[in-house]
């Protein structure tokens, strides 16, 4: 009736009169509600009637910090202060300035005063634990969060965040010991057990971590969360066909998503069913098409199944979305080479390099295309890129010594096969694969002949 009131005066014009527990009413439901030119109206109306009101004067400050205008809003709040030294709300009200000037450890200091004098502590302690949070103080903000579970066994916000804490103190360990503990006194709370399965999970104790989760879907049947991390475990278990049953059970309850579609696709790669791991990745990228990784396990279903047209038509989707990715250039130019796409295969190989994915086979595989390409002179230049990088590297030194055969420049050539067989005599075999005429010739016989019987 309040709001009503309060809004007809609004659209009339007309001044009526609320009691002050009427304005902090109305106000506090603009601002829950994010209506906040109204919330300014109500402050505004409520100290003209009100002037006198400490509430309605930290309402005020509240929605100056909201505006960002922090100067007016710790003018205002020093001056209630030097009234009313002993409200709590004041001291909140000048941490959270404090917060967003980044003063974290002063807006503590704040906060702390804010404890002696109120009787409600658990928010004083919440907001000290987001404050350390800032500070990367883990062990006080988690300090700050158990003793708002130990006056609130339901809150689940700081049992979020004491786990929180010491996951991110990698201490999984004691984030154990702390929900066996919160689970002995509360053994009904799906939560508890649900983080309690994922400490497991994370230390790899997939027994107890699918025990835990067991327990959390048996508290509440819908509990989707609890259903997908059952079936993650259940993957890492190798248990294929019982982790696609929970991933299916997410389905059920809820719109379908592009991770269970995902989820339960490498379920059925992981099974050999390659058939109906696409139909799921296929799905995946209906539901999200922006999902690149959809289209590059799409890409690798294909590929095993040696076919490399639909497989290059995936991997170029999957490069559309992300073409930073070197992983997906690599791909792309080794399925360029299994359709002879070579002029394509030099450009994954060289965008490889562009984007700084310096590995050795990234560097040999665009030296062996340029090679067949017959562009003998860029094969070398990027081996020498290569040799500055790996040194004394066997396959470099092979493949350095048949360009330089195949350019006539046969002292470099030897030179190189010298080299190559000092680093590794057995992998001489490459110059036997990619320049058969050279490993032919008399000389080049002749060398791994006598470089044999020197080694014994």
């Amino acid at each position: 009736m309040s709001l009503a009131k309060f809004e007809s005066m609004l659209k009339t014009n007309n001044i009526y009169f609320f009691d002050l527990a009427e304005f902090e009413e109305i106000i506090v439901h603009y601002l829950d509600t994010g209506k906040h030119s109204l919330a300014k109206k109500a402050v505004q109306l409520g100290l003209e009637q009100h002037p006198g009101s400490i509430d309605l004067k930290l309402l005020k400050v509240e929605i100056l910090i909201f505006d960002n205008n922090l100067e007016e809003a710790t003018k205002m709040v020093n001056k209630i202060e030097e009234l009313y030294p002993n409200n709590d709300e004041i001291y909140i009200q000048k941490a959270t300035i404090l917060s967003k000037k980044n003063n974290h450890q002063e807006a503590i200091e704040n906060l702390k005063t804010a404890l002696y004098h109120t009787d409600d502590k658990v928010d004083i302690w919440s907001l000290m634990g987001m404050e350390y949070l800032y500070l990367d103080d883990f062990e006080n903000a988690r300090l700050n969060f158990a003793k708002c579970i130990d006056v609130d066994f339901e809150d689940y916000s700081a049992l979020y965040n004491v786990v929180y804490c010491y996951d991110m103190e990698k201490d999984h360990e004691q984030a154990i010991g702390f929900l066996n503990n919160y689970i002995d006194k509360n053994p009904y709370s799906e939560v508890a057990w649900h983080q309690l399965g994922r400490q497991y999970f994370v230390i790899e104790m997939y027994k107890e971590a699918l025990t835990a989760f067991d327990y959390a879907v048996l508290i509440d049947e819908t509990f989707i969360g609890a259903y997908l991390e059952k079936a993650k475990t259940l993957e890492q278990m190798k248990m294929y066909e019982e982790a696609i049953e929970n991933y299916l059970v997410t389905l059920e309850l809820d719109d379908p998503t592009a991770y269970a579609y995902v989820r339960i696709g490498e379920c059925y790669h992981a099974l050999k069913d390659l058939d109906t791991a696409i139909k799921y990745y296929k799905k995946a990228v209906h539901e999200d098409p922006l999902l690149d990784k959809g289209w590059v396990l799409l890409t690798e279903a294909y590929h095993e199944q040696n076919d490399y047209q639909k497989a290059y038509y995936y991997i170029n989707k999957a490069i559309k979305i992300d073409d930073s990715n070197t992983l997906y250039w690599r791909k792309y130019a080794s399925i360029s080479m299994k359709l002879h796409f070579f002029e394509e295969a030099v450009k994954g190989f060289e965008n490889c390099l562009n984007l700084q994915d310096q590995a050795i086979e990234v560097f040999i595989g665009l030296a062996d295309v340029l090679t067949f390409l017959g562009e003998f002179n860029d094969a070398l230049a990027v081996l020498f890129k290569a040799q500055k990088i790996f040194k004394d590297f066997a396959e470099v030194e092979y493949r350095l010594s048949g360009l330089f055969y195949t350019l006539n420049k046969k002292s470099y050539g030897i030179n190189h096969l010298i080299n190559g067989m000092k680093i590794d005599f057995e992998y001489h075999r490459v110059l036997k694969e990619l320049f058969p005429a050279i490993y032919e010739e008399k000389n080049v016989q002749k060398l791994i002949s006598d470089y044999s019987k020197a080694i014994g």
